[in-house]
């Protein structure tokens, strides 16, 4: 059973009374453990089709199904609980909650899940991220690469079936950079998950197995890559 398929996906907006197509009928489907990259130009809908197979937008037409569940089906609420069952994400931004400490962020999926042992699933997390001794700090006390390691132990706190990355390094220096996403792809190893990597950086696209290339909304490529070949065995 594939973990995401994407059937003639297509998302438009009326824009001064004209139709403006930001996706035009998208197709791609995805093995468990498949990593994966989106590629392209601003403004050419990677990030839209990366909400939309998460399930945070509605598409005009078309369908997703993720872990087998159609998501165009869904209401919001239907959307979200399928979210927090199988989806883990990693953001620009970070999008981590200023007012929570950094082990608190990691422990939030766990609590909206109703598991028991939180506060010990989410200091492991934080352990394996190499921020076991930063737990009590805000994110405005820890650096950018912090943050995202932070947000980077959230994803993986409720052991998603697929991780969903919007140019996860964009905030960060080349360095920090580095650091995270072999970070990403080793925890991803690990647990199996399967991984939709929105990214301009073309370096790092070639790290997954395939990479699709979207201009104006249409796929101009879809190109199987040698999978981290040339990255074994890397610091």
């Amino acid at each position: 059973m594939s973990i995401l398929r994407v059937q003639d996906l297509t998302k438009t907006y009326q824009s001064g009374g004209r139709t403006l197509t930001v996706l035009d009928k998208v197709n791609f489907e995805l093995q468990p453990g498949d990593t994966f990259s989106i590629v392209g130009p601003s403004g050419s809908g990677k990030t839209t089709l990366l909400g939309l197979c998460a399930g945070l937008d509605r598409a005009s037409s078309g369908s997703v199904y993720l872990n087998d569940i159609r998501l165009d089906h869904l209401g919001e609420d239907e959307r979200a609980a399928v979210r927090n069952q199988y989806v883990g994400f990693i953001f620009q931004n970070f999008q981590l909650l200023p007012t929570l400490t950094a082990l608190e962020n990691v422990m939030v999926p766990l609590e909206l899940r109703g598991e028991k042992g939180v506060r010990r699933t989410a200091q492991e997390l934080l352990d394996r991220v190499g921020l076991g001794q930063r737990g009590h700090h805000y994110p405005t006390q820890l650096s950018g690469g912090e943050q995202q390691r932070v947000s980077l132990a959230r994803a993986f706190a409720n052991r998603p079936k697929i991780l969903f990355a919007d140019e996860p390094t964009g905030n960060l220096d080349t360095d920090t950079s580095a650091k995270v996403v072999d970070l990403i792809f080793e925890l991803n190893r690990e647990a199996g998950t399967t991984l939709v990597l929105v990214t301009h950086d073309l370096e790092l696209a070639s790290r997954t197995g395939r990479i699709i290339r979207i201009k104006g909304g249409v796929v101009v490529s879809d190109t199987v890559t040698a999978r981290e070949n040339v990255w074994q065995g890397r610091e």
